[in-house]
């Protein structure tokens, strides 16, 4: 999978120097995130003693010319509505956050770059994963 959206603990196993997510990471040729992984990250950086380093790291990660922030758009808003109701069914929900995500990665046709177990009962979600 040489396309991945990252996910927020993949991109902080990347951080951690995870011999796994260091080689995703670099042999990918585009990597997409989306608002909702910045927005958890975001809420990381400021519940922890290193803000300033965090966002700066990150901000350097954003500028990569194999990095793109996607948005989260109307058709990704009919991917999280047809995810959520499957995993419904299934009995096997998911965080909401974790369903746009998955969203994103449909919509955009990625592989999703992540280290939880539960995406795996997402059908049709192409994954790239950690563990």
């Amino acid at each position: 999978m040489k396309r991945i959206l990252i996910d927020t603990n993949a991109y902080a196993a990347f951080k951690r120097n995870d011999p796994v997510a260091l080689e995703v990471v670099r042999s990918s040729e585009y990597i997409a995130i989306n608002m909702v992984v910045l927005g958890e990250l975001y809420c990381g950086f400021k519940g922890g003693s290193k803000e300033a380093m965090n966002r700066k790291e990150l901000a350097q990660f954003l500028d990569s010319p194999r990095v793109e922030t996607i948005l989260i758009d109307e058709e990704t808003a009919e991917f999280y509505a047809k995810i959520f109701w499957d995993l419904k069914k299934k009995g096997k929900p998911i965080p909401g956050n974790d369903l746009w995500v998955a969203a994103s990665a449909m919509r955009y046709g990625l592989a999703l770059f992540t280290y939880d177990d539960h995406f795996r009962n997402v059908e049709g979600l192409l994954l790239r994963e950690g563990v």
